[in-house]
């Protein structure tokens, strides 16, 4: 700790607690620089008043410096390591609800994978839902609203389900780049893209059924990793890329939304 003492106060700049994590983590030396510059930057800020709130005053320093300093560590979006365990899902509360997951922790972030969600997996034959700890959307997920999103209607541009689902694969198709189609039938497409944000992950999976009796599409498209940065009880969001690209496809078939269109996670 690192005191400087006045006439009227005393500021406090916790250094301790970033040099603690540098060596559990093995932090560079440039973010173990601007871990420190924060700190004595920030010092002016932190007055700590001489009373019996004074414990209080130190603790909520504490949590404001390990907020910033471990949001977005050097390693913290890397890839899981050759390390990585499967934890069951009812003993990891970073893949609560999520299937066929691995899990890659340090003391500064956890990273967990999941590839058992896709409809293959499913003995109904239905897309999943999403998972809280889990970026994406989908019209299944009707017991999350925040992860909810309504079928699309294709009789704004047919009503031949034929030409709409080939008009599907081809938006589908160009949607992206690096997207990839592993699976395709008359009524059931899943292709998968490189997850855009966060960075240097794996990919995400997007998968369409074609409800012909009912003229609508139904869609789900995930992350397959999830990203926790400690304090963080929610994942790091995807900024939305999920969304972003199904609302692509469907403005450039023009079709329509059956349903209050989902505006998307505001988390960080």
């Amino acid at each position: 700790l690192l005191i400087t003492t006045g006439k009227r106060s005393t500021y406090l700049c916790v250094v301790a607690y970033p040099l603690l994590i540098t060596t559990i983590t093995k932090m560079n030396k440039v973010t173990l620089l601007v871990a420190l510059c924060y700190c004595l930057i920030s010092a002016e800020s932190f007055q700590i008043q001489q009373s019996s709130s004074s414990i209080k005053n130190r603790r909520d320093i504490l949590q404001k410096i390990a907020a910033a300093t471990l949001l977005f560590p050097a390693n913290a979006l890397a890839e899981p390591s050759p390390q990585a365990q499967s934890i069951p899902t009812n003993q990891a509360a970073t893949s609560a609800g999520r299937r066929g997951c691995k899990t890659d922790t340090n003391p500064s972030r956890t990273v967990v994978t999941c590839t058992e969600e896709t409809r293959k997996f499913n003995a109904d034959g239905r897309l999943s839902s999403v998972s809280a700890t889990a970026n994406g959307v989908s019209t299944s997920a009707v017991k999350n609203p925040s992860r909810f999103s309504p079928p699309w209607s294709y009789l704004t541009e047919t009503s031949d389900s034929k030409v709409a689902w080939n008009s599907l694969v081809k938006a589908v198709s160009a949607v992206d780049g690096g997207v990839e189609i592993v699976e395709l039938t008359d009524e059931y497409l899943h292709a998968v893209v490189p997850t855009e944000f966060p960075g240097g992950l794996t990919s995400d999976d997007i998968e369409f059924i074609l409800r012909p009796d009912d003229n609508i599409v139904l869609y789900r498209s995930v992350s397959r990793t999830s990203v926790f940065v400690y304090p963080l009880t929610q994942p790091v969001s995807d900024k939305n890329s999920n969304l972003k690209r199904l609302e692509k496809i469907r403005d450039k078939l023009g079709w329509g939304l059956m349903g209050q269109a989902q505006t998307g996670s505001e988390r960080i």
